[in-house]
C-alpha cells in the first residue's frame, strides 16, 4: 500500500507534489506555513487542498496501521494465508478490512461459541457440507452430551444452526452484498414514538426517503428526533432481499441439510446481519451528514472571520436588554475602552432618559459608529438609535451585529483577564463594538461553536469538529497577518508555529520590554526557538519599526532576495509602500530571469513583489463594506408581500440562507428561492457576509417567520 502513490491518483496531482507535501508534514510544517512560504515545492496547493491531503493522509496512515494489527492477529493464530493476506492488501477501505477479519476477531459470549465449547463444531460443518445422503436429524443423535449439556438432537441442531449463523454473519463477500443493498435500495423510515406528542420533529412522523437520496439535514434532524426519544427510526430494504441474498450463497439444493442451513440464514439475517448493517449504514448516514455539516460551518465561519473590518471609527457598543438595561462601552480606533454606562428603555420615560444619556456620550466621545446586538431588545435600541442619528448634526451610522458568542466570552476566564474592572455585562458591550471594528480579532476569543453560524453544530463529533474549525481560524489569521504590537494572546496563538503559551509568552514580554522593534527579537520570547520563529515569523507585522519589510507578509528567509530586487528594479527600502512600477520593471527584466538571479521560484517572487507594493495589505479591506444604517427601523409588521430590500447574509445552511433585513428575525430565502437556475448547494449562490437584494413572499407575524426570494430581483 504506497500510500503517496494513492494521494496523487486520489487527487490527481504530481507524484513530486505529493511526496514533497508529505515530506513538510512530517517535518511538522503547519498548513498556513506550507500554503504561503512553500509553493515551489507543493506547486502552489492553497490551504484548503492541503487540509483534505492532511485528513486523507491520516486516515491512510491509519487504516495501514490496522492492516498491521490485523495481520499479526491472524498470523499469531496460524491462519493466515495467501489469499487472505491477498484480500486484506487490497481492502481500501476500514470496513473491507474489519469485515476481512470479523471471523478471527476475539469473540465475547455468544451462542455460537457457546455451541462450539459444547462440541457442535463438526455437526454444523456436516450440514454445511449438503452431503445429499446426509440425515442431519440422525446425526444430531450422537452428539447428545448430559456432561456438555446437549440434553436432546433437537438442541444439538439448534447449537450447530448457531455455530452457521454466525459463520453466515461472518463473510466479507456477503456483508459487502447487503451493505451495497442497503445503500442503493434501502429507505431511512421514521415514525412518531408518540403521534399524540407535539414536537418539532412532526415532519418526520411518517417520514420515509431512500438512502441514497436522503438530505444531511433531514439525517441531522431524525438522529436529533431519535436521541430526544421523539422518534423511532430504521432502514428497511424490500421485504425478504436480505433472507434471500443470504440463503442463495449459502443454501444450495434441496437437500435435507440445505433446509437446515436456510433457517441458519434467516435466523442470521435477522439476528446478527440486520442489526449490524443497519447499524453501519446509520452510522454512514450520519457521519456523511455531519462532514456535510462541518463543511458548511467551515465556509460559514471562514466568511464571517474575514468581514472587512470597520476601521478608524471610534465605536460604541451597545448590549440590548430589558431587566438589567442596555449596557454601553464606548472604545477608540484600537479598541481600547473610553467610557461605558448603562440606560434603561422599559418605559416612555426611561426611554427619554437613555436618548439623553446616549447623546451625551456620542457627543463626548466623537462616536463615528454605533454597534447594537441583536439580542433581547434590540430592536427597541435601534429604534432609539436610529431616532438619534436623524436628529443630531453629528454624522454617526449604525448597524446590528450578532451577538452570539459575547455572553461565552464576557464570562470567561480571558475576558475576566482583559478587562478585571468591568462586570460580564459590560464586556459584553466591549465585545460587540470590538465586532464592527475587526470580526476576526475579536471572534477568535470564543469557541467557534458558539458563534451561530452552521447548523446542528452542537450534535457534531467534537473532536472532529474542533479540529475543523481551528483549522479554518488558523487559516483566517494567517491569511491576515497580525500585528506583533497589538495582537491578543488569543489571536497570537492561531499563528503558524506559536501555541497557547508561547502566544501568552509574546505578550509578557511585550510588557515587560516594550513594543517589538523588528521580527527577530521574537527568538528572545521564552519557548520561542528556531523552528518556532520559521514558522511564525512572516505572518507576524512589525508597523514603524527598524526594518520595513517586518511590516510584510516577505519571509524573513526571503529578504536578502527582496533587498536584490529592489536593486535590479531601481528602488532602496525607503520606498516600499510606494513601488507603482515595480511589478512592470520586473517584468521587463524577465519573472523567470529575476527569479533564478534572486535564487528563489517564481511563485515565491510574485508575492514578494505584491507585499512590497502594499505593505501591512488585509485582504479583507478588498471586499465589501458592512451594510450600515441610518435610516427607519421597520417592525415585522411593516413588512409587506412583494416589498424588495437590501439585506445581509446572517446565516447559511443546507436548505437555503438567513438573511438580516433590518427587523428583529431573520428572513428565509429557500434554497428554491435563491436564483433562477437549479442550485446543488446555497453555498453556491450567497456566503455569510454577503450584501443581498431580496424581495418578501411573506410574512407570518404570530410565527415570527418571513419568506423571502432573491429571484426575479431588479
Amino acid at each position: 500500500m504506497n500510500i503517496n502513490e494513492m494521494l496523487a491518483k486520489e487527487f490527481g496531482l504530481r507524484q513530486e507534489q505529493i511526496d514533497n507535501t508529505v515530506a513538510l508534514i512530517d517535518d511538522d510544517k503547519t498548513i498556513p506555513f506550507i500554503a504561503r512560504y512553500r509553493k515551489e515545492v507543493t506547486g502552489s496547493l492553497d490551504d484548503q487542498t492541503l487540509r483534505l491531503i492532511f485528513d486523507r493522509l491520516t486516515y491512510l496512515r491509519n487504516l495501514a496501521k490496522r492492516k498491521e494489527e490485523i495481520i499479526a492477529s491472524i498470523t499469531e493464530q496460524g491462519k493466515m494465508t495467501d489469499e487472505l493476506m491477498a484480500l486484506i492488501d487490497k481492502a481500501t477501505v476500514l470496513v473491507e478490512v474489519e469485515d476481512i477479519y470479523r471471523p478471527f476477531r476475539p469473540k465475547r459470549k455468544t451462542r455460537a461459541s457457546v455451541a462450539r465449547e459444547k462440541g457442535l463444531e463438526p455437526l454444523a460443518e456436516l450440514i454445511m457440507s449438503q452431503d445429499k445422503a446426509a440425515d442431519p436429524e440422525a446425526e444430531a443423535v450422537n452428539y447428545i452430551n448430559e456432561e456438555k449439556s446437549v440434553d436432546s438432537a433437537e438442541e444439538a441442531l439448534q447449537g450447530a444452526m448457531d455455530i452457521i449463523a454466525e459463520d453466515v454473519s461472518d463473510n466479507a463477500d456477503l456483508r459487502k452484498y447487503l451493505r451495497t443493498l442497503f445503500s442503493q435500495t434501502g429507505r431511512l423510515v421514521s415514525k412518531a414514538a408518540d403521534e399524540t406528542a407535539e414536537t418539532v420533529y412532526e415532519n418526520y412522523y411518517d417520514f420515509s426517503e431512500p438512502v441514497s437520496k436522503v438530505a444531511g439535514h433531514r439525517v441531522l434532524a431524525i438522529d436529533r428526533g431519535e436521541k430526544e426519544e421523539a422518534l423511532k427510526v430504521s432502514v428497511e430494504v424490500n421485504e425478504g432481499a436480505g433472507e434471500r441474498a443470504c440463503i442463495s450463497r449459502f443454501a444450495k439444493g434441496t437437500s435435507a441439510c440445505s433446509k437446515y442451513i436456510e433457517l441458519a440464514c434467516t435466523d442470521s439475517y435477522k439476528r446478527l446481519i440486520y442489526p449490524s448493517i443497519e447499524r453501519e449504514i446509520r452510522n454512514e448516514l450520519s457521519e456523511k451528514a455531519q462532514e456535510g455539516a462541518i463543511k458548511v460551518f467551515k465556509e460559514n465561519l471562514h466568511q464571517l472571520l474575514m468581514q472587512p473590518p470597520v476601521k478608524g471609527k471610534i465605536t460604541l457598543g451597545l448590549d440590548p436588554g430589558y431587566a438589567h438595561g442596555c449596557k454601553l462601552a464606548v472604545v477608540d480606533e484600537t479598541g481600547k475602552v473610553l467610557d461605558t454606562g448603562i440606560v434603561y428603555i422599559n418605559t416612555k420615560a426611561q426611554a427619554a432618559e437613555a436618548k439623553r444619556k446616549l447623546i451625551q456620550m456620542i457627543k463626548k466621545n466623537k462616536v463615528d459608529a454605533v454597534s447594537i446586538g441583536n439580542g433581547t431588545a434590540s430592536r427597541e435600541s435601534e429604534a432609539l438609535v436610529a431616532e438619534i442619528v436623524r436628529e443630531i448634526p453629528e454624522s454617526v451610522s449604525y448597524i446590528v451585529v450578532s451577538e452570539a458568542g459575547a455572553s461565552v466570552y464576557s464570562a470567561s476566564k480571558l475576558a475576566a483577564e482583559e478587562f478585571p474592572d468591568y462586570d460580564v455585562s459590560l464586556r459584553s458591550a466591549v465585545s460587540i463594538a470590538r465586532r464592527l471594528q475587526d470580526p476576526l480579532a475579536e471572534l477568535v476569543k470564543i469557541d467557534p461553536k458558539a458563534i451561530g453560524v452552521g447548523q446542528y453544530q452542537h450534535d457534531m463529533p467534537p473532536k472532529r469538529m474542533d479540529e475543523a474549525l481551528t483549522g479554518v481560524v488558523e487559516d483566517c489569521v494567517n491569511s491576515v497577518g497580525v500585528d506583533l504590537n497589538t495582537a491578543s494572546h488569543s489571536l497570537l496563538s492561531y499563528i503558524a508555529g506559536i501555541n497557547a503559551s508561547v502566544a501568552k509568552n509574546i505578550v509578557t514580554y511585550r510588557e515587560e520590554n516594550g513594543a517589538f522593534t523588528d521580527r527577530k527579537q521574537l527568538l528572545k520570547v521564552p519557548k520561542l526557538g528556531a523552528k518556532a520563529y520559521e514558522q511564525c515569523a512572516g505572518f507576524l507585522r512589525v508597523r514603524d519599526g527598524k526594518n520595513p519589510l517586518d511590516n510584510t507578509a516577505v519571509h524573513p528567509e526571503s529578504y536578502a532576495a527582496a533587498k536584490l530586487l529592489l536593486e535590479k528594479c531601481g528602488y532602496s527600502q525607503k520606498d516600499i509602500g510606494s513601488l507603482s512600477e515595480l511589478t512592470d520593471r520586473a517584468d521587463k527584466l524577465g519573472i523567470k530571469t529575476l527569479a533564478e538571479e534572486l535564487g528563489t521560484g517564481v511563485p515565491t517572487l510574485r508575492d514578494i513583489i505584491s507585499e512590497l507594493m502594499k505593505p501591512g495589505r488585509d485582504p479583507r479591506d478588498e471586499l465589501p463594506p458592512p451594510l450600515m444604517r441610518s435610516g427607519d427601523v421597520m417592525e415585522l409588521k411593516d413588512l409587506q408581500e412583494g416589498m424588495e430590500l437590501m439585506g445581509t447574509v446572517r446565516n447559511v445552511i443546507d436548505f437555503g440562507a438567513f438573511v438580516d433585513i433590518g427587523v428583529h428575525e431573520d428572513g428565509l430565502v429557500h434554497i428554491s428561492q435563491l436564483a433562477d437556475r437549479f442550485v446543488k448547494h446555497p453555498l453556491d449562490v450567497v456566503k455569510v457576509g454577503d450584501i443581498v437584494k431580496v424581495r418578501v413572499l411573506s410574512v407570518d407575524v404570530k410565527k415570527k417567520r418571513i419568506s423571502l426570494t432573491m429571484k426575479n430581483v431588479k
